[in-house]
């Protein structure tokens, strides 16, 4: 699955273009390496977003095309 579209599913970032925005701006990083909006999200991945002053974590823990509210949760989990 596409990096913009794995982070509007696991509703880490609400839609898809704000995504894309992030990807192409270089805040996105995935194992280290900054990353485009068309990098190919595995499980394992971690995903590291720059958003202003504030740096996430996240661990991928499922690929999932589709997820509803309460299972979008649990398709990453918070490193730090």
């Amino acid at each position: 699955m596409r990096l913009d579209k794995y982070l509007k599913v696991s509703r880490i970032i609400k839609r898809r273009t704000v995504a894309n925005e992030v990807c192409d701006a270089k805040h996105v990083e995935v194992n280290g390496k900054i990353a485009r909006a068309s990098y190919e999200v595995k499980t394992g991945d971690i995903i590291a977003i720059q958003m202003g002053s504030n740096l996430t974590k996240y661990k991928v823990l499922s690929v999932n095309e589709y997820a509803k509210k309460d299972e979008a949760a649990n398709m990453y989990e918070v490193v730090s």
